[in-house]
């Protein structure tokens, strides 16, 4: 079932739905994560293993891996795709671990608490870290093949996770963060080091869901736009948020940004100029997607809830 972009009061119906349903597609991620920690750190050193448990098990929006259930969901997928949505949710939290070291942004709090090398030690962060992408990738792995994937989907699956991860991806965009710290950087380069430091996991979070369930070519292009839309508007949101609520309400050290000398939309465009740019994109995501008939309340909440969210 899919829904259009008419405000009616039947869509504010589904989207409320689909709101409600958050919580409990929260609770299935949770589960999996702790099946994760279960399964895949035994053997590792165990002031590594508990850093990782700790990274992975605290408080959070759970945002991506809900979007893989939401996407796999909305492409008519079998079976049960909370495990593959875990290790995309390993691979975001090993991105704040390794964000929040001293070489990074050197921030000591995170989702509510201390970070994780002011609880175990730069050194167990850092390992805990590098551990963290490599597990995702088998864990990703086990998960397409309980799906019932073939061996060529198999390999897609863990191939767009590992893009996501790496230098044309995450890794990527926090070195672009870094060299961009203390310079007045253009429009252009901001959302170039955005879409891939956030916006390149929140694309292949969509992309794996539609992966999952077998959809075809162009489905999957449209999820990937939808991702890139909403993956840049999230960051756009992150920023408005830097500036205008408390570190009690982000659960993380508020005004970074400005600390850091970091270049921001709010800085670029000015508050209200980056929230319409926002929520443009979050229109574009959700017309990408009706389109092709994907646009359910769930990918729809997902995508506006990017921009309306208070931390």
């Amino acid at each position: 079932m899919t829904t259009g972009l008419r405000p009616d009061a039947a869509r504010d119906a589904a989207l409320a739905a689909a709101e409600a349903r958050f919580a409990g597609q929260r609770a299935r991620v949770d589960a999996a994560l702790r099946g994760f920690c279960d399964r895949y750190l035994a053997g590792l050193e165990p002031v590594v293993a508990e850093a990782i448990r700790y990274s992975l098990l605290g408080e959070g929006k759970r945002l991506r891996p809900i979007l893989v259930l939401a996407a796999h969901e909305a492409c008519g997928g079998a079976g049960d795709a909370a495990t593959l949505a875990a290790a995309v949710e390993v691979v975001h939290a090993y991105s704040l671990v390794h964000d929040d070291l001293p070489c990074m942004d050197d921030d000591d709090m995170r989702r509510g608490r201390p970070t994780v090398h002011l609880v175990y030690g730069v050194p167990a962060a850092t390992a805990a870290g590098l551990a963290m992408v490599p597990l995702a990738a088998r864990a990703a792995l086990d998960a397409a093949a309980a799906l019932g994937l073939g061996e060529a989907a198999r390999g897609a699956v863990v191939r767009e996770l590992m893009r996501a991860s790496g230098a044309g991806g995450m890794i990527g965009g926090q070195q672009l963060d870094l060299e961009g710290e203390g310079e007045s950087l253009s429009l252009e380069r901001l959302e170039r080091i955005h879409s891939a430091k956030t916006g390149a996991l929140i694309l292949a979070a969509a992309v794996l869901g539609g992966l999952a369930a077998g959809a075809g070519a162009a489905r999957l292009e449209a999820l990937r736009r939808y991702g890139a839309s909403i993956g840049l508007a999230f960051q756009i949101a992150d920023d408005v948020l830097d500036v205008t609520a408390t570190t009690d309400q982000l659960g993380k050290t508020a005004g970074r940004d400005l600390e850091l000398q970091k270049s921001t939309y709010p800085a670029l465009l000015g508050v209200a100029g980056a929230m319409a740019r926002a929520e443009a994109l979050v229109e574009d995501a959700c017309g990408a997607l009706d389109a092709v008939g994907l646009l359910t309340p769930a990918l729809e909440h997902v995508a506006r809830f990017t921009v309306r969210r208070r931390s």
